[in-house]
This record gives structure tokens, sequence and C-alpha cells, in this order.
């Protein structure tokens, strides 16, 4: 009997082994089933899923050039269980003109919000607006003094703060 990849086989489990287990297939051939293509959840111990002389049905992955055959009885098992057809992923929303639509909203009030805590690391925000309200209607030279003031602050709270951090075996300068 000659086998072809995504043929059903039944075998026998002959032996096991920290990475798979060895089943015997007709005509005196044998294949590995890897650890991973056991069972689809996470499996410490094959011994508790698969026991030597246990009837298994397989799927051939792959037939090497060396004769080495590899099985899949997660594989096998899941084509022989009917599922129902599931959608992977919602289809984008269109508007008129066939663009996409882009919602800012979360779709649903169980949706996950990400806001900072108490114990959510500070972290600087530079936005100009902050520390010095600039008027849009200001001349020139009051938006480059702004951001020269601001600038400066920012350098030197940078200093500040990277001045004990450079160095080699020496300590901490202060």
């Amino acid at each position: 009997m000659s086998f072809e990849v995504g043929q059903k086989v039944a075998g026998k489990v002959t032996g096991i082994t920290h990475f798979g287990a060895f089943v015997s297939l007709p005509d005196n051939k044998t294949g590995l089933i890897h650890i991973s293509e056991i069972s689809d959840s996470y499996i410490k111990d094959i011994n508790t899923v698969l026991t030597v002389g246990q009837e298994v049905e397989v799927k051939v992955l792959t037939i090497a050039a060396d004769g080495k055959i590899s099985l899949s009885l997660r594989q096998a098992s899941e084509q022989t269980q009917a599922k129902p057809e599931t959608a992977s992923r919602p289809k984008p929303a269109f508007n008129k003109d066939g663009d996409r639509k882009f919602n800012k909203q979360p779709q649903s009030d169980n949706a996950p919000r990400f806001n900072k805590g108490k114990d959510a690391p500070a972290r600087p925000t530079f936005s100009s607006n902050q520390n010095t309200p600039v008027k849009k209607e200001g001349d020139f030279d009051s938006l480059m003094s702004g951001f020269l003031k601001d600038s400066e602050d920012r350098l030197s709270s940078l200093r500040r703060n990277t001045e004990g951090k450079r160095g080699g075996r020496g300590g901490r300068r202060s």
C-alpha cells in the first residue's frame, strides 16, 4: 500500500517519546506523530493522551525522500468532526463611494478600553500647548520665542535625567 500526502490511515502506537509517538502503519511502515500534531491543546506528557498499543487514525502530512513519514492525529480528527462554517473576520463596512468606513468609536460596550491607572508609568508629553499656551494669531517672533522656551525646558530636563547615566564602571555623579 502506497501512502499519499493528505490520506487518512489507521495505525497502532508502537512507541512514545518526549517529542512524539511512533505509529505502525500497514505494509510494515512506521510514521511519527510530532507532539504538536497530537492535540489542539498543550500537552505536557504524551502518555496522558496516547498509550502503546492504542489504535489511532492519522493523516499523512509529508513523506520525505528517505522514507520518513510525518503524521498528524490532530488534523485527522479535525476533518472527521464536521465543523460549522465560522467567519474568521467580520467583513469591513464600506460607504456609498466604495471606501472603507473607519470608526474611532468601539463597536461594542465590551470592547477593551485602555486607560492609565495609578500603576501606569508616567511618561513626559512634549506638546507645545501643554506648558505655554501660544496664541494662534501671534506673529512669528512670539511663536519662535515660545518654541525656544519649550525647547530649552525639554533639553534641560533631558540633561538632568541623563546626567548620572553616562560612564562605565564609575559610580553615579551627583
